[in-house]
């Protein structure tokens, strides 16, 4: 059995969604060929070969970018089994069906795609293969290092940077997948239903040990959050360090997670922690709270201090541009990114992403919604809505290509914050308040960060 692993974009990432599956696949006799999209061409070659070729959907923008692969591979290869997998699948099972998609796999995918090929190489039918053509399991695995030969080396990939002109390879893993929470607006949460499912400790190790052999100077460990397992996170970084003391990484925690583990922020201090991802969403209590977030606002600015007392670089992630967002509400989020000398720590495009409702979001049939929704945007792969306030919907789309434009232009966070600063304050009196705020603070452009800020 012949099988193509593709990729369409995993934020300047290599694939953890390939590698894992196709180690499985691998020790299943299958023949594995991976392709990762976003730095690779579609070889026409390997996919007219292919027997199964299933496409990894990590997120929003790698399913959108999957479904114009699609029409290609179909066009190559009409005879093939199409196959999706990942979070973003079931969501879109049924607009990936009328695609010609054959089998949808969410959760623990890696058995299922095993079994998948195992029924397609003894000649069953598709719908044989599995117990239905979508599936979303939950079970637990015994995961295997994942097999990264096959893929693009890491230094085509997102590197680190630091103020002095550093740069490190980065290398990708997963210490677990899902998450015990059930944020009203995340994907995480129609798939794994307040679960998480870790990988085995040796098994993470493992994977890095193999990435620093390749040339990684830095790992960023994917997890939705890293703290749903706390003792499995402390044991792994503790190990990581130990094994490799000159390596760095960077993790995503939540607020909450951040206050109730706060002891633990000198751990990852200790273990080479260099910056913590958290998805901060929103300063206003309301917002939060129709989010379900599981914080408040209070709460992020305690996160802020505890993190800068730890010697640890916190960047908040937010989605800016709700129904509930105001005008009052926007520029508050940037004044006080200001007061807590946080503009650098936040990359241009967080200060104008807009709420995502895909299929399965448990914002459907939230009361507050009703009056802004729309009909389901089959390029968008997404609910539309609308702003009571059409200004605000302008700013955002405004404000998204201001942001795409100047960082084609290379200019910096700060200077980028400035315009948004004054789009935000336009024809208002307060306008240039930001410049003289700016002048007295200290600068923060020793913060490193990942030359990738996509996150979506």
């Amino acid at each position: 059995m012949r099988v193509l692993l593709l990729s369409t974009y995993e934020l300047g990432r290599q694939p953890f969604g390939l590698a894992s599956p196709a180690a499985w696949l691998e020790a299943a006799g299958a023949s594995v060929a991976c392709l990762d999209l976003s730095i690779q061409k579609l070889e026409p070659g390997l996919v007219r070969q292919a027997d199964l070729i299933a496409i990894h959907l990590p997120m929003h923008t790698a399913t959108r970018m999957a479904v114009q692969v699609l029409d290609k591979v179909k066009i190559l290869n009409p005879k093939a089994h199409l196959c999706c997998y990942g979070l973003y699948a079931p969501l879109n099972a049924a607009h990936l069906k009328k695609m010609g998609v054959r089998t949808v796999l969410g959760g623990e995918f890696e058995e299922d795609l095993v079994q998948l090929v195992k029924g397609l190489t003894a000649g069953a039918p598709a719908e044989k293969c599995s117990s239905t053509a979508t599936l979303t399991f939950l079970r637990k695995q015994q995961f295997l290092t994942p097999q990264r030969a096959g893929l693009p080396p890491l230094d085509r990939y997102a590197h680190l940077e630091f103020a002095n002109g550093e740069q490190r390879v980065v290398g990708y893993t997963e210490a677990s997948r899902g998450c015990k929470h059930l944020c009203r607006h995340c994907p995480v949460v129609p798939i794994y239903q307040g679960q998480f499912r870790i990988v085995q400790r040796e098994v993470v190790l493992s994977d890095i040990r193999n990435q620093v052999e390749a040339g990684a100077r830095h790992i960023t460990f994917g997890d939705p959050d890293f703290f749903n397992g706390i003792g499995h996170a402390v044991g792994i970084v503790t190990e990581l360090h130990r094994l490799h003391p000159s390596v760095s990484y960077d993790v995503t925690i939540k607020i909450q997670h951040l206050l109730q583990y706060s002891d633990h922020l000198k751990t990852l201090k200790e273990t080479g922690c260099v910056f913590i991802t958290s998805a901060v969403e929103s300063l206003d209590d309301n917002v939060l709270r129709l989010l379900d977030k599981g914080h408040t606002r209070s709460d992020f600015i305690r996160v802020v201090k505890l993190c800068r007392e730890s010697g640890l670089a916190l960047s908040p992630t937010f989605v800016t541009f709700t129904p509930w967002t105001t005008w009052a509400g926007y520029r508050d989020l940037l004044s006080t990114l200001v007061d807590l000398d946080l503009v650098e720590n936040v990359a241009p495009i967080q200060l104008a992403i807009r709420l995502l409702i895909p299929c399965g979001s448990r914002l459907y049939g939230l009361t507050e919604l009703k009056e802004h929704w729309g009909e389901f945007d089959k390029a968008g792969l997404s609910y539309s809505w609308r702003h009571s306030d059409p200004s605000l919907d302008e700013l955002c789309s405004r404000l998204r290509t201001h942001i795409k434009e100047a960082e084609a232009r290379r200019r910096s966070r700060r200077e980028i914050f400035s315009d948004i600063w004054r789009m935000a304050y336009a024809n208002q009196e307060s306008q240039n308040g930001f410049l003289d705020r700016m002048t007295p603070l200290r600068s923060r452009a020793s913060i490193p960060y990942l030359n990738e800020p996509w996150y979506c």
